[in-house]
């Protein structure tokens, strides 16, 4: 593959976990949040959300690295210790508001309601920044 080639495949690779994201995580807004299973199944789709992204965005830079795109190995780096760093911050959140929800707080599952909400546009802005920068990505260097 050449250099660029790498480029555009370790940016399509980052965009597959974001965009399964953003294609699954609307379908939790037809739900209630207060129903046990409904939002183990969310915690984990964020749990893994936050895995895939960090390794999809340390490959992501060690690939931009190797193409020779240090601006774009810097964008992809950081993106991917937001995602390390950002999980056990995120994941406490929900477990705070899954335990004060099973303690009885009518607040907990709206709280919940808009960390999902806060993910989602937060996941949002990362695939239209990805998709943006493709046509930057593909030209020749």
């Amino acid at each position: 593959m050449r250099p660029d080639a790498v480029a555009v495949a370790a940016l399509v690779i980052l965009l597959f976990p974001v965009g399964y994201f953003l294609l699954a995580s609307p379908a939790f807004l037809l739900v209630k949040l207060d129903i046990p299973p409904v939002t183990q199944l969310l915690r984990g789709m964020f749990n893994i959300q936050f895995r895939m992204v960090s390794v999809a965005g340390v490959i992501g830079t060690v690939a931009f690295i190797f193409a020779g795109r240090p601006l774009f190995a810097a964008g992809v780096g950081l993106i991917a210790v937001v995602a390390i760093w950002g999980r056990p911050w995120f994941m406490q959140q929900i477990d705070d508001q899954l335990s004060a929800r099973d303690a009885g707080d009518a607040d907990a599952v709206r709280q919940l309601r808009h960390l999902h909400w806060k993910a989602m546009l937060c996941n949002a802005a990362l695939v239209a920044a990805l998709v943006a920068s493709i046509p930057y990505v593909a030209i020749s260097a």
